[in-house]
């Protein structure tokens, strides 16, 4: 009995195994077309770039390229009406793969909002140590600001407004048109009510509100003295003009600061105070440098900087690095701080 069922298990595995085959041949491959697209999302008006490629070589410009069914003209599509888009191409009597993309009004993508403070101060200032305070005040209760302490008056060791880490922004200061220090101004054009440590509202509310349409990243590395930085700034919507300003500062800066204040224990002068976020480099004009409209691709402007380590700066490892964009008004629009070595992504919300 116990042979027999042997026979028929070794019968059924036997019809198993030849029940699995399958009779096939072996065809010669086709490449296939690839499409792809610069962009599977743009805002209107933008265009979509299209290639295609066979066998690892573009054929982009022998095909047709279709469009929710439509052929276009060249590799090149433009709409100005939201919403998702099909397209595919031929060639050879050949289909590719189908690519979605679509387009947006920008209603939908916003980006983290930042707030610059930019700090007119110096260490022979005496009651500058009240922005710097307030400044810690804001530090403590966000983390959406962004500082930038400029330092004046003079370079001349022998002057009694001398700052060792002056720089030289009169021409900044000249068209906010404030004389005195200290004075912050906000976003670049907003002054900063004085006493300062009372308004630290004033910076906050500027943190809150409709997001911005427009956000940075930034990456930037540091080797033999050599510093690489790449600003990217990303529009969810049509601005006018727009400016870029990139700024190098460095931290943990000692030298002592003269203090008419009751803030850090009052001490007069405060000795061995840490600077920090100061302005040791600007890489574009002060007052900003145009960017293009037709240089933003796919809704991104894109600009490299390659520079020594400017020779002002003590640490190069304290570096870090600002990029905020300005509007037509001279307003900054939002604004992004990077510490050295940092490889950033858009802040898209």
């Amino acid at each position: 009995m116990n042979h027999f069922k042997i026979l028929i298990l070794g019968f059924l595995i036997s019809l198993s195994f030849t029940g699995c085959k399958e009779e096939y041949t072996i065809l010669p491959s086709e490449d296939p077309i690839l499409l792809s697209t610069n962009n599977v999302s743009s805002l209107i008006d933008n265009s979509i770039v299209f290639t295609a490629t066979k066998g690892g070589e573009e054929i982009t410009a022998l095909t047709t390229i279709y469009v929710n069914g439509e052929a276009i003209q060249g590799d090149t599509f433009t709409s100005n009406e939201t919403g998702e888009y099909t397209a595919y191409a031929t060639y050879d009597n050949l289909k590719s793969n189908e690519v979605v993309f679509n387009y947006h009004d920008g209603s939908e993508i916003n980006f983290k909002k930042r707030v610059l403070i930019e700090d007119y101060t110096g260490t022979w200032c005496g009651y500058c140590t009240r922005v710097a305070k307030a400044i810690e005040q804001v530090f403590t209760s966000t983390d959406n600001a962004v500082a930038v302490a400029i330092h004046r008056d003079s370079s001349n060791p022998n002057s009694a407004t001398y700052d060792p880490f002056n720089y030289d922004a009169s021409v900044l200061e000249n068209l906010l048109n404030t004389p005195g220090y200290p004075k912050g101004f906000l976003n670049r054009t907003i002054l900063w009510k004085n006493p300062e440590t009372e308004y630290v509202n004033q910076v906050l509310d500027l943190t809150q509100g409709e997001n911005p349409k427009l956000g940075l990243a930034i990456t930037n590395s540091l080797a033999n003295n050599q510093l690489n930085i790449e600003v990217n700034v990303k529009k969810a919507k049509n601005f006018g003009d727009l400016k870029l300003v990139v700024y190098v500062l460095e931290n943990g800066l000692i030298y002592e600061q003269k203090n008419y204040t009751n803030y850090y224990n009052g001490l007069n002068p405060v000795p061995d105070f840490e600077h920090n976020h100061v302005l040791r480099s600007c890489l574009t004009d002060l007052l900003g440098d145009n960017i293009p409209k037709e240089e933003f691709i796919n809704d991104v402007y894109t600009v490299n900087y390659e520079i020594a380590v400017p020779g002002n700066v003590e640490n190069s490892q304290n570096i870090e690095v600002v990029a905020f964009v300005i509007d037509e008004n001279g307003k900054a629009i939002n604004v992004r701080k990077a510490n050295l070595g940092e490889d950033q992504d858009f802040e898209q919300i």
